[in-house]
């Protein structure tokens, strides 16, 4: 069986008829060869994931750039708005891949550092202020008062926190609500995005955080951001929980280390 697996044949399970050491060597290896095969058929999906999704913004992309050169189309403002934002797209997915493959090799650069919660989400909000009433989605920021500082990086929760952000305006209807919350639960700090969009079922719940995963429900963007999202703040020494209901909104809870009771930010 082992010399199968070292020709490729990855699907190999060996007879177990012993609780002595041979035993717990042919269990050991049956789940070694049942991990490696679901470890090669993860790579060959998200390889394929990865094709689909580049195939379709270059598609976009090539077509319009075409038409252009052949004089069929002319290159009008709003097309090239289109061609752009389609290279946008594709520039999200090559880092979000990038941070992605390098947060699950342990090689994620953090840089640290004492973060003052509240400005922390009042710079989030900010930065998405704009969007939120293109939407016509209210986005407000709630705290509990003299909160710790979380000992995290700054720049890779506010990208978690953007990821998250773009996900609940993104589902929740026009005179919808997001908002940003934050309190002490222990040791840790709790980070709050929660919306009233469209929620999502326990099927979707249980596959949320997969790279690449998409339903009809939730078939925009590139199925990478909550991954990321994920490994970030398990990078972070964090976790994260989320909790849906078709029709009722949905909630992120983000757990981050804090710091000592004594230092707190004003």
């Amino acid at each position: 069986a082992a010399q199968k697996i070292t020709g490729g044949d990855l699907q190999q399970q060996v007879a177990v008829r012993s609780r002595d050491e041979i035993g717990e060597l042919g269990q050991a290896f049956n789940q070694m060869s049942s991990q490696l095969a679901r470890s090669n058929e993860m790579r060959r999906q998200m390889t394929a994931d990865i094709a689909h999704d580049l195939r379709t913004p270059l598609t976009v992309i090539a077509g319009y750039v075409e038409s252009m050169r052949d004089g069929v189309l002319a290159p009008t403002p709003q097309r090239l708005e289109t061609i752009y934002a389609e290279i946008e797209r594709l520039q999200r997915m090559v880092e979000d891949l990038r941070t992605l493959t390098r947060a699950e090799a342990g090689e994620l650069t953090l840089n640290r550092q004492n973060l003052p919660v509240e400005r922390l989400l009042q710079q989030a909000a900010a930065a998405f202020q704009h969007q939120a009433e293109q939407h016509g989605v209210q986005l407000r920021v709630q705290a509990t008062e003299n909160l710790p500082a979380v000992w995290a990086d700054e720049t890779r929760l506010m990208q978690v926190l953007g990821n998250l952000i773009t996900n609940a305006l993104r589902y929740t209807p026009e005179g919808g609500q997001v908002t940003l919350n934050a309190a002490r639960d222990g040791d840790r700090m709790v980070l709050q995005v929660s919306d009233t969009g469209s929620g999502m079922d326990r099927e979707t719940l249980k596959r949320i955080f997969e790279p690449f995963f998409t339903t009809k429900e939730i078939e925009k963007g590139t199925g990478l951001g909550l991954a990321t999202v994920f490994d970030i703040v398990t990078n972070n020494n964090g976790f994260i929980n989320v909790y849906s209901e078709l029709g009722q909104g949905t909630v992120f809870e983000i757990h981050i280390p804090r710091l000592a009771d004594e230092i707190i930010v004003k």
